[in-house]
């Protein structure tokens, strides 16, 4: 396990910016950085990141967080391997003990199958060059296809021992659980219910996703079977329609070009990497997906479709067209020469002069589809009616209408038809155009809502039954929602419980402590004695949870602030020598100086202040995030990138400040409006048992009903009258 110390450690490094770049194509604007979110597929990017906060937050689907929460979030891996994998990439060392079988086996089956892949991946490739077979027929084979040793080492190309039994032995030799892998596909039941590994003496090629894990396997047989090649199945962690080989090795060069090559085979993409191209990705084959295509677009919108030159080729690289336009790629293709495809024409070619051909040749899809169709239309008037329908499809697949009209009027010059034809006939078709994709994106949801659910039945439980956890359980265990969202008190819950996770650790007012001394006491602090003083909690075991662990956070707090000050004080020592310099370069006269240096002394104290201030205001929610606790975490996350818009009377009153500026009147509002909920219920509850008690005939107790209504009505009106007038003295 991991100390606190050094689980600090690796959160105090982890950068929102750096960690979110290795998934997603960022672009600064302004103090943010924005990017296509990648929980969800969209065509506009509605993915903020700020490295100011050290938090990301998708507009759309509300996901985000902290460094380590966007870990786990887009890796779905645990708190404990989300700092590992950020140790790993900041270089800092973490010593822990080896896991033991029990452990083990409490890992979660999504978790298993990576660690099985990465496994099997390393097995595979030792299998490649240290074992005789390997190397006779595995290694002798790659070698033949020009691969050199660099590549081999890049993609972790393997074999896996032509023996029905190999990998399963080795695996179980290493302790792993077969149940797992055949759940990712790297073992298989014969129709007699023996085990056998289903890539058995094959040529290797790993599947990695962007962040680099092992998700899937592709076996290229050698002997000449019915199957040249064997892919593993579907599975919680390998989505065919989302995922592109080698995506992981590009990434960073589709970034550094802001543009990729998008090839059919494994080998293609390793041939044009050996040969300088290596912003290159397969779709191993298949037809494009949403999936594939949004996964593109986190990088670059940016896409070249590389294909053979003879009909097949050409056929082919019309194919997918519509929907890469529709999520507003720009898109050209690009036709080899005949008897070439990508592999080879890499090879028998330098970068540069690759580079070349495809600065000569690649086409603007449109105007390349518009030409094959009406080249092969020739003279016959409905071939050409049908072709000029199929270029209109595509049009209307352009959601931006600018740059539907560029096309519109170029096709319309290419197809020789008049320009209102094609503008009418495109917006007509764009209605059935947009039906279709939402039809089949519906279905695609539907598809794999099912397949979940059947994988789900199917797959092994990691724990034994008596290790589950139940229902009851998860309470205890800090990871129940933040509170029932069909409490009538949780609305008012929530907001108290967000000015906590959001400011908990920023001075407010001035209270007493029990000794009767004078102190400060900070936002967290503050809502703690008002509850105390009152009886009231939170209903919510999150909240009562994110409470307690602000308030324990204050010791830590002042150490932060202290070395956050130190750190900050030569940049205000410089500015104040700066200005010392200004005023003497004015030539006043001793007193002038003395005015000037004193407003200048001020000016900077008041910057140190807003400064400490706006530390303060994001400090608590910094840390939440970040917590190991689940509830906590989401809990920060939630309420961190809920900033609700200013209240109308604020508008009216031209107070926009920010809403750590205005919380001197927004806390207590919120701590009086949850009391009078409480008392409202208390009321409801009450009017329930007398109207109980008249019904069964039982009037002794309604008097004293009566009465403690009668008291509740007071204390309603005395907090709404608070919530009007009551006014605190913001600290200074």
């Amino acid at each position: 396990m991991i100390d606190r110390a050094t689980a600090e450690k690796i959160k105090d490094a982890a950068d929102i910016v750096e960690v979110v770049s290795d998934y997603v194509h960022l672009t600064r604007r302004g103090s943010n950085y924005m990017g296509l979110c990648p929980f969800h597929n969209e065509r506009t990017p509605s993915f903020s990141v700020n490295r100011r906060k050290n938090m990301c937050y998708c507009f759309s689907c509300h996901k985000g967080g902290s460094p380590v929460n966007f870990i786990m979030e887009k890796e779905g891996i645990s708190y404990h391997d989300a700092l590992l994998q950020l140790a790993k990439k900041y270089g800092i060392e973490v010593q822990e003990r080896q896991m033991t079988d029990e452990e083990r086996m409490r890992q979660s089956l999504r978790e298993g199958m990576l660690v099985a892949n990465e496994w099997a991946m390393l097995q595979m490739e030792h299998n490649l060059t240290e074992t005789q077979e390997g190397r006779d027929i595995g290694l002798q084979y790659l070698s033949h296809r020009g691969l050199t040793p660099e590549a081999i080492k890049k993609f972790h190309l393997g074999y896996a021992l032509d023996r029905p039994t190999a990998l399963a032995d080795a695996a179980k030799s290493a302790g792993y659980d077969l149940e797992v892998l055949k759940a990712v596909g790297l073992v298989g039941v014969s129709q007699r219910g023996n085990l056998y590994d289903r890539f058995r003496g094959r040529v290797i090629f790993p599947i990695l996703n962007p962040a680099g894990k092992v998700v899937a396997f592709g076996g290229r047989d050698l002997k000449g079977g019915p199957a040249k090649y064997v892919n593993s199945p579907e599975s919680d962690i390998y989505k065919k329609n989302r995922e592109l080989y080698g995506i992981h090795q590009a990434k960073n060069e589709i970034v550094r070009q802001d543009k990729c090559f998008l090839v059919e085979g494994y080998m293609d993409v390793i041939g044009m990497w050996q040969s300088g191209m290596e912003n290159v990705i397969a779709s191993s084959g298949t037809a494009l997906t949403d999936g594939q295509i949004a996964l593109i677009h986190r990088f670059t919108e940016n896409i070249t479709l590389l294909y053979d030159g003879d009909a097949a080729g050409i056929k082919a690289s019309l194919r997918g067209i519509d929907m890469l336009l529709s999520h507003k790629m720009k898109v050209k293709v690009l036709l080899l020469p005949d008897g070439h495809d990508p592999d080879s024409f890499a090879r028998v070619n330098t970068p540069e002069k690759f580079r070349e051909y495809v600065k000569a040749h690649e086409t603007d899809i449109i105007r390349f589809k518009t030409q094959v169709m009406m080249q092969d239309a020739a003279d016959d008037p409905l071939k050409r009616s049908d072709a000029i329908r199929s270029v209109v499809e595509s049009l209307a697949c352009i959601p931006d209408p600018i740059t539907a009209k560029v096309y519109i009027q170029e096709c319309a010059r290419l197809m020789n038809v008049d320009e209102e034809t094609i503008s009418t006939e495109t917006q007509r078709m764009r209605v059935k155009v947009l039906e279709r994709i939402r039809s089949e994106r519906r279905h695609e949801s539907e598809k794999e809502r099912i397949d979940v659910e059947l994988r789900q039945k199917e797959a092994p439980d990691p724990l034994p039954k008596h290790e589950r956890t139940s229902d009851n359980d998860i309470q205890k265990k800090g990871q129940e929602p933040a509170a029932k969202p069909e409490s009538r008190l949780y609305p008012l819950e929530r907001q108290v419980v967000r000015y906590c996770v959001r400011y908990g650790m920023m001075d407010f007012c001035e209270g007493v402590d029990e000794g009767g001394e004078a102190v400060w006491l900070n936002v967290a602090e503050f809502i703690d004695s008002e509850f105390r003083a009152d009886g009231v909690a939170f209903s919510s075991p999150t909240f009562s949870s994110a409470l307690e662990t602000t308030l324990a956070m204050k010791a830590r707090y002042k150490t932060d602030a202290e070395r956050y000050k130190t750190a900050r004080q030569p940049e205000y020592d410089e500015k104040r020598r700066k200005g010392i310099d200004e005023i003497a370069e004015k030539a006043l006269d001793l007193n002038m100086i003395a005015y000037e240096e004193k407003m200048l002394d001020e000016r900077i104290d008041e910057e140190m202040w807003n400064d400490l201030r706006l530390f303060s205001a994001e400090y608590t929610g910094r840390m939440l995030a970040s917590h190991e606790d689940d509830g906590i975490r989401r809990l920060a996350n939630e309420c961190i990138n809920d900033t609700p818009p200013l209240s109308k009377r604020f508008d009216r009153l031209g107070q926009n400040l920010p809403e750590h500026e205005r919380l001197v009147e927004l806390l207590p509002r919120a701590i009086d409006e949850l009391k009078q909920g409480i008392i409202r219920l208390r009321i409801d509850s009450l009017m329930k048992e007398m109207r109980d008690c008249q019904q069964n005939g039982d009037t002794s107790r309604i008097p004293e009903i009566m009465q403690e209504i009668s008291h509740l009505h007071q204390l309603q009106s005395q907090i709404a009258k608070a919530i009007g007038e009551r006014v605190i003295s913001p600290i200074r």
